[in-house]
């Protein structure tokens, strides 16, 4: 009985972590695009946008991680200031660009 599933089952692939890049990927640009379409947007507004619109909802994605995640991984595409009247960062593309 366990021999026929195995018979029917995809190989395995050589491409360890594909998911995980390809996911890290989709991510970067879909931030990017909503950061460059709404300049001066807060990480707030981006999950907003992910998990409403997008339908991101299951990356378990928060402001907080948000707020990591650009600095890390599109530090040279996006640059960020602080709100003083709301006293929280806000991000926009990058000057050069």
């Amino acid at each position: 009985m366990v021999d026929d599933d195995f018979c029917c089952m995809a190989p395995p692939t050589n491409g360890i972590g594909t998911q995980k890049k390809a996911r890290l990927r989709t991510l970067t640009n879909e931030i990017k695009r909503f950061i460059f379409a709404n300049p001066g947007c807060s990480a707030q507004s981006i999950v907003s946008y992910l998990s409403n619109e997008k339908k991101f909802r299951n990356h378990g994605l928060t402001p907080r991680k948000v707020g990591f995640f650009i600095p890390r991984h599109l530090k040279t595409d996006v640059r960020w200031w602080q709100d003083h009247t709301a006293g929280r960062r806000v991000y926009g593309p990058d000057a050069e660009e």
